[in-house]
């Protein structure tokens, strides 16, 4: 187990471009800072991808470490843990310009999903095509174009009354026809 003297030393010698020092350093404080990017992401990937991440900023910050009057391993499990919660962040807010990514999923419908949904139409309307014109007209009206009862009973001349039911009892014979 490397001592407190040790891993400073190492820091240090880091920031001068040591490589040797470097390696010893991620050998001993490896583990330890990857369970700090494992609490903080609760992602093992991503907790291995901060890891990476992190020495790389120590390597590039490592002179800047004798600047300040942290210990050795208190310096580097706040600049893990900060770079943690940083992805952490960055994974839990949306991208402010999404235009500019490339790998953004296509929501619309998978052909086979899009197939499937042209046949179920045609169902629907050669069901619709069974009824009444006026009734078959007064359903597409209220569950296709979105017309209210009061605007398709003024439309068709009936009451609104009237055309609650004509509307509920051609809904019945859609859903007969449709389990046919």
């Amino acid at each position: 187990m490397a001592q407190i003297q040790d891993i400073n030393e190492w820091i240090v010698r880091t920031g001068l471009g040591d490589r040797k020092a470097f390696n010893l350093l991620y050998d001993a404080t490896s583990a330890k800072l990857f369970g700090v990017c494992l609490r903080v992401l609760n992602n093992r990937a991503e907790a291995e991808d901060a890891l990476q991440e992190a020495f790389i900023r120590i390597w590039q910050r490592a002179d800047r470490f004798a600047a300040n009057d942290y210990s050795p391993m208190t310096w580097l499990i706040t600049l893990t843990r900060n770079l943690a919660i940083d992805r952490l962040r960055a994974r839990k807010a949306p991208s402010e310009d999404i235009s500019e990514r490339g790998d953004i999923a296509d929501t619309g419908p998978t052909p086979e999903q899009a197939a499937l949904d042209a046949s179920e139409r045609a169902r629907i309307e050669q069901c619709l095509d069974e009824l009444d014109d006026p009734k078959a007209g007064a359903v597409r009206g209220a569950y296709l174009m979105g017309e209210t009862y009061d605007a398709l009973a003024q439309k068709y001349g009936v009451p609104v009354n009237t055309m609650r039911t004509w509307l509920r009892r051609s809904l019945l014979k859609l859903r007969e026809c449709l389990i046919r």
